[in-house]
């Protein structure tokens, strides 16, 4: 069985989120995106790298202010 080396943390978005009053369904519209995409970052799912890059098109940001990699342990 194959173990991840890293996974994702969104923790940044949602942070930048409460930041600027938006809700999740803010930032689906906006950013146009499915509600199955906003479920997968609420469990640090990967992501195709399109959905991060309409995400900070939407928040005029960069990708280190939404997503964290963290290494896993071995």
């Amino acid at each position: 069985m194959n173990h991840p080396l890293y996974e994702f943390s969104y923790n940044k978005l949602w942070k930048l989120l409460i930041d600027l009053k938006w809700k999740k369904k803010d930032l689906q519209k906006s950013a146009k995106l499915g509600s199955a995409v906003i479920a997968k970052m609420g469990r640090g799912e990967s992501l195709n790298l399109e959905t991060p890059a309409k995400i900070c098109v939407a928040l005029h940001c960069g990708l280190s202010d939404i997503v964290e990699i963290i290494p896993m342990e071995e």
